[in-house]
């Protein structure tokens, strides 16, 4: 259960949170959802891939973490390891809430801090949130920043995808990964940017894409494939180690 409560300097003055990765607070998870406004730290590090949902038709991103179910092989005992988080992992047991203001024109949506007081990560022995006076400390300012990629993320990502699919530069990969003659993994269902098709796309094409934003979020997509290999080696890695 959640018990979610608008973030407050005076009701909060004393809440602390641990910043750490690990099984227990639900980090152990073979891929988790991204935004475009991540892609360029994530594909540096992780596979991009694309996933249809199956209610609504849309596509969605998600970073690959691991080739099992609940593996991920950037978490161990000591924590994550990897220069960067996803943000929705980075945020820790905050969440955005959204308060509406004035009426009419007038009208206008103010995004705020909600944080749930029923997550393991809070406890007296973590960060605090805020200083002694009631400012906000270098963890909550980075949390601010995270949570504000992820809502900055939904927007661009609500048009991204829709392009991308309208220009036909989305289409279906498998995955086959060997680790051993034994061991192998087939990574399917999943879609990527096709740099082929990305080619083929005329000048006026290729302007709209780079006009709007997106041509850098294509071969972000793309680039990020090589990161397979970082997951095999992470794979290898663990296995010696055991």
């Amino acid at each position: 259960m959640s018990n979610i409560e608008l973030l407050d300097n005076v009701k909060h003055h004393d809440l602390k949170v641990d910043s750490g990765y690990s099984a227990e607070y639900g980090d152990s998870v073979n891929q988790v959802l991204v935004f475009p406004t991540e892609f360029i730290e994530l594909q540096k590090e992780y596979p991009i891939l694309l996933k249809k949902d199956k209610a609504s038709g849309q596509f969605q991103a998600v970073a690959l973490l691991g080739l099992e179910k609940d593996e991920n092989l950037f978490l161990d005992e000591k924590g994550w390891h990897a220069h960067y988080v996803p943000a929705i992992q980075a945020r820790g047991p905050f969440s955005i809430g959204l308060r509406k203001e004035g009426q009419g024109a007038e009208e206008r949506v103010e995004p705020l801090i909600q944080v749930d007081m029923d997550s393991p990560r809070v406890h007296a022995d973590g960060v605090p949130v805020f200083l002694e006076h009631g400012g906000s400390t270098d963890y909550l300012k980075r949390i601010s920043e995270v949570l504000k990629a992820i809502q900055d993320g939904w927007a661009v990502a609500n048009t991204l995808y829709p392009f991308l699919d309208q220009l036909g530069l989305i289409e279906p990969i498998n995955i086959n990964v060997n680790i051993s003659y034994s061991e192998r993994y087939r990574i399917e269902n999943y879609y990527t940017v096709s740099e082929e098709k990305l080619l083929e796309l005329d000048a006026n094409q290729l302007k709209q894409l780079n006009d709007v934003g997106y041509l850098q979020a294509a071969y972000h997509i793309i680039s990020s494939q090589t990161n397979i290999s970082r997951l095999v080696e992470q794979k290898n890695r663990k296995r010696e180690a055991a």
